[in-house]
């Protein structure tokens, strides 16, 4: 159903402009926006996709990433369909340029996805698979609906958002895993229609300005976005701008949507971000996408004492105490964590709603 949309404003042609991202889509009447989404429907906004949703799946909190936000516990994942980038090498381009809405389950009310959290023991729910900003209605009624129930709510987000809506937006959210996706501006330009500019005011915004618990991600593409001085200069940014307790995430990139000429990321591209990260003093780099123990593992940035092993999604080893300080030397480990680790394990199980 058709949803009355914020963050628009008249044109005097008949148009609207968007004005929820910085792309600022000017639609005319009957049409929508590059996101598809977001629609001009009688001179008004409308979200086209709210209470519709591509899927549901329980996953390991891990898997969004996040491996410092309440670690080993299950998460209730959903999305919509459509996406404000353009990205070429999309790992979920089935979803996120999706323009197949009938396929969009009907029965998601905000109030039914909270029960569902409640019924399944989900400790929090995930805006996921397609960027949740281009649902902010939906989202936030969501976010409000699960709160209300003690739930956590996250958001998987490019963060290329509008200043406005990006302090409603995430004022909902406990945690965000940001997709850092270059430190290039032409990168941004010609792969993604977008700006990198915009997605660093989200990423200062978010340290500074919120209580929200956040981690970055970097898909490490070969030939793209590899080259040791864009990552130099990008986790030196991170430790300047954000502090050296923000997790990065070098995750392996496979070939897809309009990328398939691209090998996937060599594990050792992926150790050798992690190296420079931690070198320029991140102090949680983490290598994704492959099967790495130690670059999966979190250590003390005190004493090097082992805090979170982990073998893919599954902890197998717990050293932190329930205020989350290192149990060898008392040094805090950054993040959210609440008592013993959960033991969700690598388990994914989709749900259905009826």
């Amino acid at each position: 159903m058709n949803h009355q949309g914020r963050y628009w404003h008249p044109l005097e042609d008949g148009r609207i402009q968007c004005d929820l991202c910085p792309r600022d889509c000017k639609i005319k009447p009957g049409q929508r926006g590059l996101c598809f989404v977001r629609a001009n429907e009688n001179g008004q906004m409308v979200l086209t996709t709210y209470g519709r949703s591509s899927g549901f799946c329980i996953d390991p909190i891990e898997k969004k990433p996040l491996n410092h936000f309440y670690p080993g516990t299950p998460v209730l994942s959903f999305g919509t369909a459509g996406c404000n980038l353009t990205c070429k090498f999309c790992q979920n381009w089935d979803i996120s340029k999706s323009r197949k809405f009938d396929k969009l389950q009907t029965q998601a009310t905000p109030q039914a996805i909270a029960q569902a959290c409640v019924k399944t023991g989900c400790k929090s729910i995930a805006f996921t698979y397609n960027d949740p900003v281009i649902f902010l209605e939906y989202a936030v009624d969501v976010a409000r609906a699960c709160r209300a129930q003690g739930i956590k709510t996250v958001a998987v987000t490019a963060g290329y958002i509008h200043a406005d809506a990006r302090k409603e937006f995430f004022a909902h959210m406990d945690a965000a895993n940001v997709d850092l996706k270059s430190f290039r501006e032409d990168f941004y330009h010609s792969l993604c229609s977008a700006h990198l500019d915009d997605v660093l005011e989200t990423l200062v915004y978010l340290k500074h300005e919120t209580n929200v618990w956040f981690e970055l991600t970097d898909l490490i593409i070969p030939g793209e976005n590899d080259q040791d001085d864009e990552i130099e200069d990008m986790t030196r940014w991170v430790v300047k701008e954000l502090g050296p307790d923000v997790p990065m995430h070098f995750s392996a990139f496979h070939p897809d949507w309009k990328m398939t000429d691209k090998p996937r990321t060599p594990a050792q591209t992926l150790y050798r971000a992690r190296d420079i990260a931690l070198k320029n003093g991140v102090r949680y780099a983490y290598t994704g996408n492959i099967h790495d123990e130690e670059g999966a593992t979190t250590y003390c940035h005190g004493c090097g004492t082992a805090l979170i092993k982990r073998d893919w999604y599954e902890l197998s080893q717990w050293n932190l105490n329930d205020d989350g300080t290192c149990k060898e030397c008392g040094t805090t480990c950054a993040g959210r964590f609440d008592g013993p680790a959960g033991n969700w394990g690598r388990k994914r199980i989709p749900l259905k709603f009826r």
